[in-house]
């Protein structure tokens, strides 16, 4: 069977209880549990959570809450490979055997069904032995980024490149944030993401915001508005 697991603490620090804050009029997680059930590829859409009320907005969302996440995986240091690994090895425990896993985060309102089927038809038609993750374009040329020193002075961080054209510079991506198909033995394995036995599916910037400041949720909630007006998501 395919699974999708949504993991979802309830100690978020720089936007509080962010998981089931409103997000342009119903629960953040709302979004990424309605996404899982719309494409009909997964026999149980779970959500990992420690938290009562998160599992109670997700029980409404018509997502399943079947255990409590570990303590020892629900604080500010765990990391998203051991949480499902931990899902997967209670569902096998519990519920039968799991072929595929799709891991969806909480704070992806702009994640499509669509997108997840074609992500999954990828991991299986390309047999996939790492992940298919969402990813997106960088804005800029990683080769011609620079820091800014303590000092306030700015240094290139390949200077090499300072007079390289942007378009003869190769193109960089960056994670997406949204989903990561693999299966049950990747995760069960805990093989990173970013290997070279993974793949990306790639969206288009316009569809990707990370939500990790206000900020950013301003801009998400702005986004989302504009994309929905537009017809870009459901």
């Amino acid at each position: 069977m395919n699974i999708a697991i949504i993991p979802a603490r309830g100690g978020s620090k720089r936007i509080p209880r962010k998981n089931v804050r409103d997000f342009c009029g119903q629960p953040l997680i709302a979004y990424s549990i309605k996404a899982a059930k719309a494409c009909s590829l997964f026999d149980h859409v779970i959500v990992s959570t420690d938290d009562e009320q998160i599992r109670e907005i997700a029980n409404a969302c018509g997502a399943e809450t079947p255990f409590v996440r570990p303590a020892e995986l629900a604080n500010d240091h765990a990391t998203t490979v051991p949480v499902i690994k931990q899902a997967v090895e209670w569902v096998q425990e519990h519920i039968g055997k799991v072929d595929n896993v799709c891991c969806i985060y909480a704070t992806a309102p702009f994640i499509q069904a669509d997108a997840l089927q074609n992500a999954y038809d990828l991991l299986i038609r390309k047999a996939v032995s790492g992940y298919v993750f969402s990813a997106t374009t960088f804005p800029f040329p990683i080769q011609r980024a620079f820091k800014v020193k303590p000092t306030g002075f700015v240094e290139m961080f390949e200077p090499k490149n300072y007079m390289t054209r942007s378009q003869d510079l190769e193109e960089a991506y960056q994670d997406a944030g949204q989903f990561y198909w693999g299966s049950a033995e990747a995760y069960l394995s805990e093989k990173i993401f970013f290997s070279t036995d993974s793949m990306a599916y790639v969206l288009p910037r316009h569809m990707v915001q990370d939500i990790d400041t206000p900020e950013d949720w301003t801009r998400a909630e702005l986004m989302y508005e504009a994309l929905k007006k537009n017809g870009d998501i459901q």
